[in-house]
């Protein structure tokens, strides 16, 4: 997902440097989206890790 969200960064960036700004606008919109969601999956399966770990050693 990250991956996604930064090929969307890199389009936004070349929208912008033409001079595309809705699409700029909306592919930024879309990266920043992308990131936030990989960022709160990432700490979601982190947490879910450590709960699982310390269940199957018994601390």
């Amino acid at each position: 997902m990250l991956k996604w969200a930064l090929i969307f960064a890199i389009v936004a960036i070349v929208a912008a440097a033409l001079g595309f700004g809705g699409i700029a606008g909306a592919a930024a919109g879309i990266a920043k989206l992308l990131f936030f969601v990989a960022v709160v999956g990432f700490l979601l399966f982190l947490a879910l890790g450590v709960f699982a770990g310390r269940k199957l050693t018994g601390r």
